[in-house]
């Protein structure tokens, strides 16, 4: 070897020239990694039940749950009748799934309730809302009590244009002020915007909470809210940018999550009543542009509702005569009909990354959690297997039957086992043995960290 050959290869840039450039791209990148930290490890709600707030008291979750109960009793009152209802005839795990569905609504038949103070609620006088607003949080403080609450909980305002703006913040005002003077928020209290179409509106929600948290003595940060996403303009607007990411920007950390108005949505693009449907091609639009707008951020999103409701077509009038067998067989048609449904639109909304639905009626719980549990059971034994052998032969590349896994999979792979544990359709024991990881390399919820800590 020559004494030439022993010489540092040369380089052109140096320290001190790449030192400027560098500390820029540095807090460009710090800044990225701040607004973009992931899925956070808190608890997602599966469903929002929405309920008018004229109708809400502080036993309103029992109350629910002991309806779905009694309609999963009326209408599937063993298993194979839900697995007729359901199309799940003949599935492997459906015992499993019938058994989970009815423990989940007599444990927790709602994760999460929004007090509807909007279409669900209706323009009544200012006199009216100010008494329901004032019984609101008197049944939330005994709710709290009681400990009759659902996990999260929050209420939804009015819009704020210039007609209903006042109206909006008055409520939002006396609900608040009232449970801090009483037993103090909930936990996971949140306050859901409707019908955004200016980030103005956005900026205008965060001075509000500010300046309530700051006369009422809360923490900075304390008041949080969810976006709805119901308007053409939040998703594109009349410059041709989307809102989406700008929520995020103005929102001062407080923003919850976004949840898509079907409805709302779709007539506001034109689409005839007889074709607003969740899985309508300009939802999917839609839905796909809030999953690109928030990727990598810690905003949770919902997907919207299925509004054909499991409702009896017959019903017995106090005092009047039973039901034949042909206004039975009526009713369970109905009920079922609408259970497909609502099922297809779970099923979908969760094949599409959607994990968080709106529930608008209470049989509807039937259907949420059971197309849940099938969703995650129907994969669980072959992902279970491709994750084990990703893990143990430390992310090189493996292939199980005829899928073929490269690194970036794994994180998909401990995702659905995560978001199956979350959603209550496996344990955490289970998803350990089906693994082989462990509950500590589980719980760090990232592929990157688990191979780090066994290379």
């Amino acid at each position: 070897m020559t004494t030439d050959d022993r010489r540092p290869p040369a380089t052109t840039l140096d320290a001190a020239m790449l030192g400027e450039m560098s500390a820029a791209l540095r807090e460009a990148n710090l800044s990225f990694a701040r607004s973009h930290p992931g899925e956070g490890p808190g608890r997602q709600p599966v469903h929002t039940v929405y309920g008018g707030a004229q109708l809400f008291s502080a036993d309103s979750v029992p109350k629910l749950g002991g309806i779905a109960l009694r309609a999963m009793e009326t209408y599937a009152a063993q298993p194979a009748a839900l697995g007729e209802a359901l199309g799940l005839s003949g599935h492997s795990a459906l015992q499993t799934i019938d058994r989970r569905v009815r423990e989940k609504l007599a444990r927790e038949p709602i994760e999460d309730f929004r007090i509807d103070f909007e279409d669900g609620y209706g323009n009544r006088p200012d006199a009216e809302e100010d008494g329901h607003a004032s019984v609101v949080a008197r049944e939330v403080a005994k709710g709290m009590r009681e400990g009759t609450l659902s996990p999260f909980i929050g209420m939804r305002v009015k819009p704020l244009n210039e007609e209903l703006r006042a109206r909006s913040i008055r409520t939002l005002d006396l609900v608040v002020t009232a449970l801090v003077e009483a037993e103090g928020l909930p936990e996971g209290w949140v306050v859901t915007i409707p019908k955004i179409t200016i980030v103005e509106q956005v900026e205008y929600t965060v001075a509000v909470l500010r300046r309530l948290e700051k006369k009422l003595g809360l923490a900075d940060g304390t008041l949080r809210f969810e976006a709805m996403v119901e308007t053409p303009q939040i998703v594109l607007d009349s410059r041709g940018t989307s809102l989406l990411p700008r929520l995020l920007d103005a929102s001062d950390g407080r923003l919850r999550g976004a949840h898509f108005g079907t409805y709302d949505y779709t007539a506001g693009i034109n689409i005839t009543a007889a074709y607003q449907r969740m899985q309508h091609p300009g939802c999917e639009f839609a839905k796909h542009f809030m999953q690109v707008a928030f990727a990598g951020t810690d905003v949770w999103l919902s997907d919207g509702s299925t509004t054909v409701m499991p409702v009896p077509v017959h019903r017995v009038e106090k005092g009047g005569k039973a039901l034949t067998k042909a206004q039975q067989a009526d009713n369970a048609k109905s009920v079922h009909h609408a259970w497909q449904l609502h099922f297809d639109d779970v099923k979908h909304s969760l094949a599409g990354g959607f994990y968080q639905g709106w529930d608008l009626h209470p049989a509807q719980l039937v259907t949420r959690y059971a197309a849940l549990y099938s969703f995650f059971l129907d994969g669980i034994d072959a992902a279970g297997v491709r994750l084990s052998n990703f893990v143990s032969k430390a992310a090189q590349a493996t292939l199980v039957g005829d899928v073929f896994d490269d690194a970036a999979t794994g994180q998909g792979l401990l995702n659905f086992f995560l978001r199956g544990i979350n959603s209550g359709a496996i344990t955490e024991e289970e998803a350990l043995k089906m693994t082989g990881l462990t509950a500590d390399e589980f719980r760090a919820r990232s592929f990157v960290k688990i191979m780090r800590g066994r290379k």
